[in-house]
């Protein structure tokens, strides 16, 4: 019996809905420290057409995102004494992170390595203590997330692929070195000056959540169509604000457990049809997969934050709000730097 193309689409989205709504299930249950991380991470791999994780490259993506974190605790004395010393430090780690993304890395190893490094700038200043509470209740959720990214693979394994009749698909080439490094460079003029306002304004451990969006808006700028990226930004967080803040009014009315975890697989199943097409994903599948990554974590805070009471809709908002001035900028710094230092279309040489 022979697979469609829509077959293989079909059992990826479902795989993403089970995957995301049983991590979340897990992670309000267990109710460790940032739990909701769990579901974050098993959302974005599971929206990307990537084979079920292997116990290494699950370790890898761990250590991705855990190495450069406690590694960048012993920046901690130069951020609090001679804080300039060890933002530069900073700013030469991230931008070895980008630049692994742009060279054709992974871009969901590159996210993990820039969410540990933007961590120890924005928490690291805080305290020591809650730093390491921060990076151990990411680390656990970013294992307990991989781990549900199996399981939804063991339940929903891939079809088999269409074999297309004569020569197989080759691998893009990778890009050259110089057109990496401006990718690279790009990205981290977009995130390090809110990185630099995160730290000098106030550093609370409450930034992880805007910390994973600054994140993914780094990877975002690493491509080479400034303009489509600083589109995609603004719609992405306008379509998963839409849904963060429908499923917001949904719970006020309803506020239990079962709901929020079929919203959210509700939400994947909705997303999910815009992020594959097909074999692949969708052309605009990258947008419509940060769109979800934005909805989730908008809307989980506010829902599963026993502390905000009635302040929770405020707290919802105030953190939309936020997400959506960080797109527009992030849409401007990329227009300035691509109008200062445009991209060099006759060069774009690539190299094996």
């Amino acid at each position: 019996m022979s697979t469609s193309a829509q077959d293989i689409a079909n059992r990826r989205i479902l795989r993403l809905a089970l995957g995301t709504a049983l991590s979340m299930a897990f992670s309000q249950i267990i109710n460790w420290p940032l739990a909701f991380i769990a579901a974050v991470f098993t959302m974005f791999l599971l929206a990307t057409p990537l084979p079920a994780p292997t116990l290494k490259s699950g370790i890898k993506f761990v250590l991705a995102l855990v190495i450069p974190a406690y590694a960048g605790m012993l920046l901690l004395p130069l951020l609090q004494h001679t804080r300039w010393a060890g933002i530069l430090l900073v700013m030469l780690f991230m931008f070895g992170s980008f630049y692994y993304s742009a060279r054709g890395g992974s871009p969901v190893m590159g996210m993990f390595m820039t969410l540990g490094l933007t961590m120890v700038v924005t928490i690291g200043s805080v305290s020591a203590d809650a730093m390491l509470m921060v990076i151990n209740g990411v680390a656990f959720g970013a294992a307990a997330g991989i781990a549900f990214v199996v399981i939804a693979h063991a339940i929903l394994p891939d079809l088999p692929q269409p074999q297309p009749g004569g020569a197989g698909k080759q691998a893009p080439p990778r890009p050259s070195i110089e057109l990496a490094r401006r990718k690279a460079f790009r990205s981290l003029m977009v995130v390090m000056p809110l990185v630099l306002v995160f730290l000098f304004v106030s550093s609370s451990v409450s930034y992880v959540v805007v910390m994973i969006k600054v994140a993914s808006m780094g990877q975002q700028a690493n491509a080479e169509t400034g303009r489509a990226m600083g589109i995609e930004q603004i719609e992405s967080t306008i379509w998963g604000g839409l849904g963060a803040i429908i499923a917001f009014y949904v719970m006020s009315i309803w506020s239990s457990l079962l709901l929020f975890c079929l919203l959210i697989a509700l939400a994947c199943l909705i997303y999910g049809r815009r992020i594959f097409s097909g074999s692949f994903m969708h052309p605009r599948g990258g947008m419509w997969s940060y769109a979800l990554l934005t909805m989730i974590i908008i809307l989980t805070p506010a829902v599963t934050n026993t502390q905000e009471t009635g302040d929770a809709g405020a707290a919802f908002y105030t953190r939309l709000f936020l997400f959506v001035v960080i797109a527009v900028y992030g849409t401007l710094s990329l227009a300035v730097f691509d109008a200062f230092w445009p991209a060099r279309t006759d060069k774009a040489v690539h190299q094996s």
